[in-house]
């Protein structure tokens, strides 16, 4: 196959992800770290949300949620998921499928505790996915959790992170004329090597 030149150069799908999502947080106005997170349900009814990517590990990424969302409820059913990052700045995406697992302990903490005092009240207070019966009983809760909690909450046992590992990674890049350049890395397993192949457009 031919050498990957430019901005699919590099021996490593990880390392590549992270010089793009860097390049992407000089370019784009909000968020450059969404990602579209999908997910099925028991039925197999595909669901998709915008969730916050919060780390580029060396085999692997990381978001947070609360344990008892639907997302949550359908990632620990399936073990798998989904996700494309889009940055319609740079003309580009990352579209990654894998397994999960959880993140819940010291590094988990840590990103917790790296939240503002607000945020990490917010995810005491919220019963997330659950029905609500108005903004106003949402605020009262987090008043309530508020004075109880404190100024340093610790993080709740129900919130927590996921690990993607993934089996699949592509790299698109728009071209002129709708010949987009695509490059996907893939592999049987996480401890397997990767196979690089160029996708038509």
């Amino acid at each position: 196959m031919e050498a990957r030149k430019g901005i699919f150069a590099g021996d490593n799908p990880f390392d590549i992800a992270r010089r793009w999502l860097d390049e992407a947080t000089n370019t784009e106005i909000n968020d450059p770290n969404a990602i579209a997170l999908s997910t099925v349900d028991a039925d197999g009814l595909p669901n998709a949300r915008m969730v916050l990517l919060k780390d580029i590990e060396d085999a692997a990424f990381v978001f947070y949620t609360n344990y008892t969302s639907a997302k949550a409820q359908e990632l620990d059913q399936a073990g798998k998921a989904a996700f494309v990052m889009h940055w319609k700045s740079l003309r580009r995406q990352i579209r990654v499928r894998g397994t999960i697992t959880k993140e819940e302990g010291p590094q988990a903490d840590a990103y917790y505790k790296s939240r503002s005092l607000k945020s990490r009240l917010g995810a005491w207070a919220s019963d997330q996915s659950s029905p609500l019966a108005s903004r106003a009983a949402l605020v009262a809760e987090v008043a309530k959790v508020t004075a109880k909690k404190g100024p340093n909450p610790d993080r709740p046992a129900f919130w927590g992170g996921y690990r993607i590992t993934p089996v699949e990674i592509e790299f698109w890049a728009d071209g002129e004329y709708r010949l987009h350049d695509r490059f996907v890395w893939r592999r049987a397993g996480p401890s397997d090597d990767w196979s690089v192949t160029r996708l038509n457009p």
